[in-house]
This record gives structure tokens, sequence and C-alpha cells, in this order.
């Protein structure tokens, strides 16, 4: 037997558990998983590193790691536990001031046109407009835009284990800025990967500009680097643990 599919919340906080029969696996719950697991909040898409810093021991920091827009969440996660971080790394990640909303690097970064959506999939989630837009990569902005530095076999694993996502714009606007003190007062480093076609080099610049980090690192890499360039970015990350953590 396969793993549980999914212990989805969004059923009114409750968890539901899905188990597949005889000779099927956690893919014959496809059409179901992903309506139970569906998110209206940014803080609830952020849910589960948040509950992974609320359980550690007082006393213990972890340096958080965040790419793509695994950035904002890491941002989110210093703004909530400041004490339980060491230091924050945004990896060819979006990164928030302490100026602005949430949302306004992912603004910036659409009106900016920085992106090519080409055949990117977006819609809504429901017909009320309560949940956020839904978003999934097609597989030709994946192959042109994060993956051309990927081996054929790494773009094919990543096509074939991709799902719906959220940019969450339309509830980041309405937080208000993360703090100086909280946020604002963690240690920082950029992760510049050089070769980027998704958010490009100069988009990651321009955040560092917008908000100055105690540390730049660049890496020839293209979006996915943990797949592209895993043994430069283990080298990276070993050497921002020993020196901040």
């Amino acid at each position: 037997m396969d793993a549980p599919a999914a212990a989805a919340q969004g059923c009114g906080g409750k968890h539901i558990v899905l188990v597949h029969g005889a000779c099927l696996g956690g893919w014959s719950w496809f059409k179901v998983a992903p309506a139970l697991r569906e998110v209206p909040t940014f803080r609830d898409y952020t849910g589960p590193l948040l509950e992974l810093l609320a359980s550690l021991p007082d006393g213990d920091r972890v340096v958080l790691v965040g790419h793509s827009l695994g950035g904002l969440s890491v941002a989110l996660a210093a703004e909530t536990f400041p004490d339980k971080v060491a230091a924050v790394v945004f990896l060819c990640a979006f990164m928030p001031d302490c100026a602005a909303r949430p949302s306004h690097v992912l603004e910036k970064f659409v009106e900016g046109k920085w992106l090519e959506w080409m055949d990117t999939e977006l819609k809504p989630q429901d017909g009320e407009g309560k949940l956020p837009t839904s978003m999934l990569f097609g597989p030709r902005i994946i192959r042109e835009k994060f993956t051309q530095l990927c081996s054929p076999e790494d773009v094919t694993l990543m096509t074939s284990l991709l799902r719906p996502s959220s940019m969450f714009v339309e509830d980041l606007v309405l937080q208000q800025p993360y703090t100086k003190e909280r946020y604002g007062s963690a240690r920082k480093v950029y992760v510049v990967c050089t070769e980027d076609h998704a958010i490009a080099e100069g988009f990651q610049r321009w955040m560092v500009e917008n908000s100055p980090v105690d540390e730049v690192r660049e890496i020839v890499a293209d979006h996915l680097v943990m797949l592209s360039r895993p043994s430069d970015l283990v080298r990276c990350l070993a050497d921002i643990a020993d020196k901040y953590a």
C-alpha cells in the first residue's frame, strides 16, 4: 500500500485522510484531493512551516531557505518567529521589504513583465472569487524558463509532479508590511542564480537593492538550481549555515 494520498485541511479545519483500495495508489484521488486542499490565505499555505517553527524547543534556531515563491513563506516565518530564525536565505526567491505590503514584489514582477507566462494556466478556483487564482505551469514555460540547464530526466520528473498553486496576490495585498523589529531584524542572505529565466537576475538584484541583505552570493544556475547545480547549492548552503547558525 502506498502512503495515504492526502492529509487535507480546508473543511472547517478538520483533517481528511484519503486511503486507496487494492491495486490502486494515491493517484486515484487526484480529482478529489486538490479540492480538499484548497487554502484561502497565504498564512494557510505557509501553515506547515509555521507549525514546524512553533514546535521547536526554546533556544533552537534554524536557517530558513526559501526558493522562488517560498521566499515569501520564509519572510512570514521570520516575522512570526524571529527568535527561532538564525538566518533567512532567499534562493532566487521573491523577497519582501519592511516598507510595502508583502504583495509589492509580486506586483512589481507582474507589472514589469519580467516573465512571459507562455502556457501557464491561470484560472479561478471557485465561482465566488473567495479563493486565490490558481496557477499551473505548462511544459513550454518549464522547459524554456525554469529548467534550461537541467537534464531531460529532471525536466520529465518536474513536469510529472507539478500541481496547481497560487501566487496569493489577492490575499497578500490585504496584509500589513512586515516589521523592522521582527522580519527586518533577521540576518538575510540572497543567492542570485545568474541564468534564471523565471525570476531574472535583474529582478533578483532589484529586490536586493530595494531591501539590502547581509550578504549576496551567486550560483551559475537556472531557476531549478537544486536540480541543475545541486553540488554548488549544497556547498553554498552549508557555508551559510556554518557562518550564521
